[in-house]
């Protein structure tokens, strides 16, 4: 009963996610052939993991860079918007496009960086504050999810300058407003993250060696899309991680969409291939640690890249030592 029914629920996430994608009109070929090959699947499940199996692991952060070429089929194509309409591209679409699509529908939960009950404490990739609409509903039918999910999917431009003109009494940019003459401003723009807006994803991930197994393993526990901060001028402070997801929901979904092989057009994987054969470049920003404190605050520059790489060897001269005899 309960195969039946993850598999109903497999098939309703399948469908929506194949519904998002242009299909050509009937009678047309958009090629040489017919594409009959429709990712449907549920992915290859993890190995089951013992606590008494695990001899050694260790909690590793790491982030992808988009900027790199063999990270661009994450960034890749980008989106857009025209007006209030959402445009993508009909054949394939970025990682971003699928996170935020799924979101939005309510397939997936978004668990928030921040407490709520505590104004700026981060609470970071704990998922301890999950996001999610009332059941049965989504971005387009729950107005208070809507609210809410638009301060991590959405901002708000730099304050207007202009004021507002006024004749009231004569002059110009004044207006009574509650019987007290103040100057009002229009709104400030307000514009939607797309896909040329995330520069990262961060990942936080278990390394392990599974002595039933005799191998050493990973698994991604979160990941998060990280955008530009940027201050009241529009001038680049740093960078933000919008929120986290749980990766292994994730599986469910991209494993139905399709990433770009640039060496042959009639075999592209999907996304959850691509995170599965770890088809990607990332870099170390944070282990676990005693002061529970990332590389950047004791590296900079081209000293933390050799920071995170001598992380990266110590791990691997661990699995050499551990089957070598």
């Amino acid at each position: 009963m309960k195969n039946i029914l993850f598999g109903f629920i497999l098939l309703i996430v399948t469908n929506k996610a194949q519904a998002q994608l242009n299909i050509p009109t009937p009678g047309i070929v958009d090629g040489v052939y017919v594409k009959e090959h429709i990712l449907t699947k549920s992915g290859p499940p993890y190995e089951p993991t013992r606590e008494a199996d695990v001899v050694w692991s260790k909690r590793v952060w790491e982030y992808i860079d988009l900027r790199e070429k063999i990270n661009q089929p994450m960034y890749f194509p980008l989106d857009s918007y025209e007006g209030t309409e959402w445009v993508k591209n009909s054949d394939r679409w970025s990682l971003w496009s699928i996170l935020k699509t799924h979101v939005l529908n309510g397939d997936l939960t978004l668990f928030s960086p921040y407490n709520p009950n505590a104004f700026m404490m981060r609470d970071g990739d704990q998922l301890k504050y999950p996001i999610s609409p009332l059941p049965t509903k989504n971005y387009y039918t729950d107005s208070n999810y809507r609210t809410i999910l638009f301060s991590y999917f959405g901002e708000l431009g730099p304050p207007q300058t202009q004021a507002l003109s006024s004749v009231v009494d004569g002059t110009d940019s004044v207006i009574l407003i509650n019987k007290i003459w103040e100057v009002q401003y229009p709104d400030r723009d307000t514009t939607w993250l797309t896909s040329k807006d995330i520069i990262q994803y961060r990942m936080k991930e278990d390394w392990f060696i599974d002595k039933e197994r005799s191998t050493m393993d990973v698994r991604i526990i979160a990941i998060a899309p990280v955008v530009y901060s940027k201050d009241m001028d529009g001038q680049i402070t740093g960078t933000k991680e919008l929120f986290w997801l749980y990766f292994p929901h994730c599986r469910f979904v991209l494993n139905n969409y399709y990433v770009y092989n640039e060496s042959n057009d009639s075999q592209w994987m999907s996304f959850d291939d691509l995170f599965w054969k770890r088809r990607f470049t990332s870099v170390i920003y944070k282990e676990s640690n005693v002061a529970d404190r990332k590389i950047e605050t004791y590296k900079s520059g081209i000293d933390a890249l050799y920071e995170a790489d001598k992380i990266k060897e110590e791990m691997r001269t661990i699995e050499h030592d551990v089957w070598s005899f």
